[in-house]
């Protein structure tokens, strides 16, 4: 009898399996793993979902409709009750306070105040969001809030052509001011010259 067999549960923790002690253990010789095929070579046990080589099923059944999983916000959750314990009565509390503190990882990502708990301390918090208890409890308090813009995401924008430089405008209007003045002012289309056709059939030989 050993103290760790009463404090834990019965079956939380099996015995591990002793494979490869010989033939009379009932796992010698090949350890359980049967003979030939892919479970019986090293690498060769896949997981739970393995289904022996086919389409696997997570990939035949279809995905309709919206997920909203890629384009939500998700905000960064602090209580009212972990800034009155972490910050002292007058502080500006911001997202590089909170992240130092250690109440969220990201000083980058959106914050969100929740009214959680009480607030003995008069308080300036920057947030992108508050809840609206948080803001009954901080005003209650005598802080502030300052409430930030969400998040920009980042998003392909394709830019313009940028603008030839004045150098190569300038030399090219130079150009066609002297053709106009040879042609004494007014651009004129060539006149097309008319091809004289043979009257009556007879070749232009005759």
């Amino acid at each position: 009898m050993n103290i760790t067999q009463i404090t834990t549960r019965a079956g939380a923790r099996p015995k591990r399996k002793r494979v490869g002690r010989g033939e009379g253990s009932g796992l010698g010789k090949t350890s359980g793993r049967g003979h030939k095929g892919e479970g019986s070579r090293s690498g060769g046990l896949k997981g739970k979902l393995y289904e022996g080589g086919v389409f696997p099923l997570f990939r035949r059944v279809p995905k309709v409709g919206f997920n909203n999983a890629n384009f939500r916000t998700e905000y960064q959750v602090v209580n009212v009750c972990d800034l009155n314990d972490r910050f002292k009565d007058g502080d500006h509390v911001t997202a590089p306070m909170l992240c130092e503190m250690g109440l969220i990882r990201d000083e980058k990502a959106p914050v969100k105040i929740l009214g959680d708990g009480e607030l003995k301390k008069k308080l300036t918090i920057e947030a992108q969001r508050f809840s609206a208890r948080a803001l009954q409890t901080i005003e209650k308090a005598g802080g502030t809030v300052k409430k930030l813009g969400p998040q920009p995401k980042k998003k392909f924008i394709k830019r313009p052509a940028p603008p030839k430089p004045k150098a190569e405008a300038e030399a090219v209007e130079p150009k066609s001011e002297k053709k106009s003045e040879k042609k004494g002012g007014e651009d004129k289309a060539p006149e097309k010259k008319k091809s004289k056709k043979p009257v009556g059939g007879e070749s232009a030989g005759e």
